[in-house]
């Protein structure tokens, strides 16, 4: 048994005032270790076994509980007992009355259940002594605590399951793996019930485990994942730290080997056959060819190569990135004729290769690879397979420019005819049946085509199924068939004021023809041209040459348009010309030199107009021609009908001019003829409303100026219209009126219209506009001219 030392303070008969209790029970499940009663007054009953003692006010009781009655705790007594049972001992607090049960005769505390310290370490009750009569409290009310004492009762648990780690193989000894941890409910401070050692069960030839921390370590440096790739292993937990009697547990650790690159790749064999046919286009799959790895993951990435530089001109290889395969495939054509078989070095290669392992050897492997050309019946092949025929524009039809060729690939050797394809040409070429010459059938063109694409068939006369395609392209070379031509445009324009050696119009010409040096043009005016006193022709490095101005001044008058004929030679062999025709027209122009006007006086030239302008040009004329009739036969049907009107029809339109001078647009708005024919009326009967007009009809007097005016005529004619229509009430009132008012003469602005221009009665000298310059001269000759005609009458 252990001595517990327990001590505290207070007791009856001390200094505090009634009984005072500090009662420390200790209970052991499931045995009982020992109980103290701090009260030096107080004596320590138990059943069983007792050792008491008293030092320093503890008492050490340490007792062996294993019986299945209530367990004696301990007792309660007062001074004051008598013994005679007058005194009620009773508890209160944590588990009183259903833990925890007193006698109130003797005080006697037992314990009714079994006690954890797992669950619950102490309970703190209070104690009070009683008069069993009265129910008077006798002492005041005590405290005391009743402490469980701890046993190692609780096995080491594991505390996260499963457990699964993982260590790389081939690692070295002692290599950390992973920790493991266990748990003991017990009571870590009170002997060595919580105190836990870890120890292998099962795996200890490989792995270990730190007694103490739990960690778990290789014990092996040759583990390989190839062989072995996890292991479970038993650890077990015990306490008591070790020794014997203490409890344990035990969980599984599984650990799982993983991979490094240790293996390299190896062929299955060392040989592989494939074959192909000859007739298999490039890009064709040949075969397939893995290499084993006993690797997993990344470590068996691989790739493939040929060894041979010869081989990987014809033949490829490819890594299929899912199946770590080598696809073989070709390149170009094989040609069972010229090869029947290809041998191949293929290498396998791991991408990724770990230098901790370089000693093991080359992570690398080769076999060969074997491949069968198959024979074909193949179509003819030409020779060269492509090409461009060049020719001259100009050369004869039946000439030969070119011939194709083909052969029969097959041991056979069949005899090859030609033909060409219709749809790729336009009948101008035609080829050979048996000797491939192509020739021409038509003549040749550049500018209308400068390529012609063809295509040519050849197929073997035994089989015509054997047949092969060749795209020809004939370029047509350029010969100077083309003479040079002005470019538009044609007209130009110059001041009568020009001044020697202005430019008037650069020029420049086209050419269909493509010369393989370039062009070069010259020009020059025509011998038959009549304005080279007028106008000189210059020469610019540009191909263009610029029209001036050799002398001064022009006159419209006399010349306003010049027609100047121009010679293009270009430097072709032979060298072409052509002769074009620039118009210049003389113009009148501003100060800046601005064209205000120039005479629209057509030229015709019948050498420069083709028969379809003439034609057109006719017509035209015809169809003027044809409405200038009509218009004159519509206005005499007009003024016909006009003079056959009554005087009833006089149709009476108001319209009054306020403003001064309408002069001639008076004549041209009405028509003035009616109103000048009946000025003159006959006397008839105003009070009857079938009075007549007289039929006799007077001129109209003309105005001249200084006349006196004369209204009586109008206004005896608008009266007369006035009374007839007063005394008719079968028509409405005939009120509307025209006034034709003449010019007055007494006006400050003078007359202002034209119906008066015909008079000789000016005065003006108009000789003087002849002295302001060329751009008058046209207006003085016409009021010059003018006068001239007015002064012969007279004279």
């Amino acid at each position: 048994m252990r001595n517990v030392r327990i001590w505290g303070s207070g007791g009856l008969g001390m200094a505090a005032r009634g009984l005072v209790w500090t009662v420390v029970l200790v209970l052991c499940s499931p045995k009982l270790l020992g109980m103290v009663f701090m009260d030096n007054r107080l004596s320590l009953e138990m059943s069983g076994r007792v050792k008491r003692g008293w030092v320093w006010n503890q008492f050490f009781v340490v007792e062996e509980y294993t019986g299945t009655e209530p367990l004696y705790v301990g007792k309660i007594h007062s001074d004051s007992d008598e013994g005679d049972g007058s005194i009620k001992y009773t508890i209160s607090g944590e588990g009183a009355g259903s833990i925890f049960i007193i006698d109130e005769l003797t005080g006697d505390i037992h314990a009714m259940e079994r006690l954890d310290r797992e669950h619950k370490t102490f309970y703190t009750l209070r104690a009070q002594a009683r008069d069993r009569h009265t129910d008077r409290l006798l002492e005041p009310e005590s405290e005391f605590i009743i402490k469980v004492q701890d046993i190692n009762d609780s096995e080491p648990r594991f505390l996260q399951v499963p457990y699964i780690g993982s260590v790389p193989e081939l690692s070295p000894v002692g290599t950390s793996v992973m920790v493991v941890s266990a748990w003991d409910a017990d009571d870590p401070a009170y002997g060595s019930s919580a105190r836990v050692v870890y120890s292998v069960l099962d795996g200890e030839k490989h792995f270990t485990v730190d007694s103490k921390t739990g960690v778990i370590r290789t014990a092996v440096s040759d583990l390989d994942r190839e062989s072995q790739d996890r292991y479970d292993l038993v650890i077990q937990a015990t306490d008591m730290a070790g020794q014997l009697g203490g409890l344990s547990g035990s969980t599984t650790v599984t650990i799982v080997i993983t991979d490094v690159n240790d293996n390299p790749p190896r062929f299955p064999q060392k040989l592989y056959q494939f074959s192909v046919a000859e007739s298999s286009p490039p890009g064709s799959v040949i075969g397939r060819v893995k290499a084993e790895d006993a690797d997993v993951g990344e470590n068996t990435d691989m790739f493939y190569q040929i060894q041979q530089q010869e081989m990987g001109a014809m033949f490829k290889v490819s890594t299929d990135s899912i199946t770590q395969e080598a696809v073989l495939s070709i390149i170009k054509s094989l040609d069972f004729e010229t090869q029947k078989e290809h041998s191949l070095v293929l290498e396998a290669q791991n991408r990724f290769v770990d230098p901790r392992f370089a000693d093991l050897g080359t992570f690398r492997d080769q076999a060969i690879i074997k491949v069968t050309v198959l024979d074909v019946d193949e179509p003819p092949k030409f020779h060269p397979l492509d090409g461009i025929i060049e020719v001259q524009e100009d050369a004869h039809i039946g000439s030969v420019i070119g011939a194709i060729t083909a052969i029969d690939p097959d041991k056979a050797n069949n005899p090859i005819s030609y033909t060409l394809d219709r749809n790729s040409d336009d009948g101008i070429f035609e080829i050979d049946v048996e000797s491939g010459e192509i020739r021409i059938t038509k003549p040749l063109d550049r500018e209308t085509s400068g390529w012609h694409n063809l295509t040519v068939q050849a197929h073997e006369t035994g089989d015509p199924l054997k047949v092969s395609f060749l795209s020809l392209r004939i370029r047509i070379l350029d010969v100077n068939d083309n003479p040079p031509e002005l470019a538009t445009p044609h007209e130009s324009s110059v001041c009568e004021d020009a001044l020697p050696g202005q430019l008037i119009q650069t020029i420049s010409v086209v050419d269909r023809d493509e010369p393989m040096g370039g062009h070069r043009f010259y020009f020059r005016l025509a011998p038959e041209s009549t304005a080279e006193h007028h106008f000189t022709l210059l020469n610019v490095k540009d191909n263009t040459a610029s029209v001036h101005t050799h002398r001064m001044p022009f006159d419209r008058r006399e010349q306003d348009m010049f027609i100047l004929p121009i010679l293009v030679v270009d430097s072709g062999t032979p060298a072409l010309s052509s002769t074009g025709t620039l118009t210049i027209r003389v113009c009148g122009c501003d100060s800046s030199g601005t064209v205000q006007s120039c005479n629209t006086t057509a030229y015709v030239m019948a050498g420069s107009l083709s028969p379809g302008a003439l034609i057109a040009l006719l017509v035209c004329v015809l169809i003027l021609v044809v409405l200038i009739l009509l218009i004159l036969a519509l206005k005499r049907h007009h003024q016909g009908h006009l003079t056959s009107e009554e005087d009833e029809d006089m149709r009476d339109n108001v319209i009054k001019y306020n403003d001064e001078g309408g002069g001639e647009q008076d004549t041209e708005a009405y028509d003035m003829s009616a109103l000048r024919s009946l000025y003159n009326f006959s006397d008839g009967s105003e009070a009857g409303g079938d009075s007549s007009l007289a039929s006799q009809r007077h001129p109209l007097p003309q105005w001249f100026p200084g006349a006196e005016l004369d209204f009586s005529l109008f206004r005896d004619y608008i009266s007369r219209k006035v009374r007839l229509a007063d005394q008719d009430s079968t028509v409405p009132p005939y009120d509307s009126f025209q006034t034709y008012a003449f010019e007055g003469s007494g006006s400050s602005a003078a007359s202002l219209s034209s119906i008066s221009s015909w008079s000789t009665g000016s005065q003006q000298d108009l000789s003087q506009l002849g002295s302001w310059g060329p751009r008058f001269r046209q207006l003085a000759a016409l009021y010059a001219g003018h006068r001239g005609q007015e002064e012969s009458p007279g004279s």
